[in-house]
Protein backbone atom coordinates (compact mmCIF):
# COMPACT_ATOMS: atom_id res chain seq x y z
CA UNK A 1 0.00 0.00 0.00
CA UNK A 2 1.51 3.29 -0.86
CA UNK A 3 2.28 6.30 1.51
CA UNK A 4 -0.33 8.83 1.69
CA UNK A 5 1.44 12.07 1.83
CA UNK A 6 -0.33 15.56 2.82
CA UNK A 7 0.81 18.40 0.32
CA UNK A 8 3.36 20.72 2.29
CA UNK A 9 3.19 24.30 1.99
CA UNK A 10 4.64 26.61 0.05
CA UNK A 11 6.75 28.26 -0.35
CA UNK A 12 8.89 25.50 -1.92
CA UNK A 13 12.71 25.72 -1.61
CA UNK A 14 14.11 22.84 -3.54
CA UNK A 15 17.31 21.80 -2.73
CA UNK A 16 18.73 21.91 -6.68
CA UNK A 17 22.44 20.97 -7.76
CA UNK A 18 24.78 20.56 -10.25
CA UNK A 19 26.77 18.00 -11.59
CA UNK A 20 29.47 17.36 -8.97
CA UNK A 21 28.12 20.38 -6.87
CA UNK A 22 28.82 18.98 -2.99
CA UNK A 23 26.42 21.11 -0.65
CA UNK A 24 26.73 20.10 3.16
CA UNK A 25 23.73 20.35 5.69
CA UNK A 26 22.72 19.88 9.35
CA UNK A 27 19.45 19.28 10.05
CA UNK A 28 16.96 20.23 12.95
CA UNK A 29 14.09 18.39 11.71
CA UNK A 30 12.32 17.39 9.14
CA UNK A 31 8.67 15.97 7.40
CA UNK A 32 7.99 13.78 4.33
CA UNK A 33 4.82 15.36 2.48
CA UNK A 34 3.85 15.75 -1.19
CA UNK A 35 3.94 18.86 -3.73
CA UNK A 36 2.42 19.90 -7.65
CA UNK A 37 4.72 19.90 -10.35
CA UNK A 38 3.97 21.49 -13.74
CA UNK A 39 6.23 19.05 -15.87
CA UNK A 40 7.69 21.03 -19.22
CA UNK A 41 9.01 17.91 -20.94
CA UNK A 42 7.10 16.48 -24.21
CA UNK A 43 4.12 14.26 -23.46
CA UNK A 44 4.05 15.37 -19.58
CA UNK A 45 0.83 15.01 -17.68
CA UNK A 46 0.19 18.96 -17.47
CA UNK A 47 -0.13 18.33 -13.40
CA UNK A 48 1.64 16.05 -10.96
CA UNK A 49 1.69 15.17 -7.49
CA UNK A 50 5.42 14.24 -5.95
CA UNK A 51 6.91 13.17 -2.71
CA UNK A 52 9.26 15.65 -1.32
CA UNK A 53 11.42 15.57 1.71
CA UNK A 54 11.60 18.72 3.29
CA UNK A 55 14.67 19.06 5.97
CA UNK A 56 14.85 21.84 8.26
CA UNK A 57 17.97 23.85 8.83
CA UNK A 58 19.35 25.79 11.55
CA UNK A 59 19.32 29.95 10.84
CA UNK A 60 22.65 30.68 9.14
CA UNK A 61 22.66 27.45 7.03
CA UNK A 62 20.92 28.57 4.11
CA UNK A 63 21.68 32.49 2.71
CA UNK A 64 17.94 33.63 3.16
CA UNK A 65 14.85 32.37 4.99
CA UNK A 66 13.06 29.72 4.65
CA UNK A 67 15.31 27.50 6.96
CA UNK A 68 14.74 24.40 4.94
CA UNK A 69 15.08 22.64 1.94
CA UNK A 70 12.80 20.48 -0.09
CA UNK A 71 14.19 17.78 -1.65
CA UNK A 72 12.41 15.66 -4.89
CA UNK A 73 15.33 13.51 -6.25
CA UNK A 74 12.99 9.98 -5.07
CA UNK A 75 16.62 8.50 -4.87
CA UNK A 76 17.95 10.78 -2.01
CA UNK A 77 15.30 10.53 -0.14
CA UNK A 78 15.50 6.69 -0.14
CA UNK A 79 19.35 7.26 1.47
CA UNK A 80 18.25 10.24 3.57
CA UNK A 81 14.99 9.19 5.54
CA UNK A 82 16.60 5.57 6.80
CA UNK A 83 19.23 7.77 8.20
CA UNK A 84 16.22 10.91 9.91
CA UNK A 85 14.62 7.71 11.34
CA UNK A 86 17.53 7.12 13.77
CA UNK A 87 17.61 8.78 17.23
CA UNK A 88 20.29 12.29 17.23
CA UNK A 89 19.99 12.92 13.31
CA UNK A 90 20.38 15.98 14.56
CA UNK A 91 24.01 15.32 15.58
CA UNK A 92 25.47 15.26 12.44
CA UNK A 93 26.24 16.88 9.28
CA UNK A 94 25.08 15.15 5.53
CA UNK A 95 27.36 15.61 2.78
CA UNK A 96 25.49 15.49 -0.52
CA UNK A 97 27.12 15.59 -3.96
CA UNK A 98 24.92 15.51 -7.33
CA UNK A 99 26.45 13.69 -10.74
CA UNK A 100 24.74 14.24 -13.72
CA UNK A 101 21.86 15.99 -15.11
CA UNK A 102 18.26 15.35 -14.74
CA UNK A 103 16.27 13.50 -15.69
CA UNK A 104 19.35 10.85 -14.84
CA UNK A 105 21.08 12.86 -11.97
CA UNK A 106 21.80 10.82 -8.89
CA UNK A 107 23.14 11.69 -5.73
CA UNK A 108 25.34 10.50 -3.03
CA UNK A 109 24.92 11.18 0.79
CA UNK A 110 27.28 10.88 3.24
CA UNK A 111 26.99 11.61 7.27
CA UNK A 112 29.39 12.75 9.67
CA UNK A 113 29.60 12.94 13.01
CA UNK A 114 29.51 16.20 14.34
Amino acid sequence: MAEELRRLVGPYEILELADRQTITLRVVGWERGSMEIHPRFEGAPEVKEIPVLRVHVPAGWKPAPPMYWDVTSKTLQAQWVPLLLERDYERYEYVITAYGVAPRKRFTLERRPI
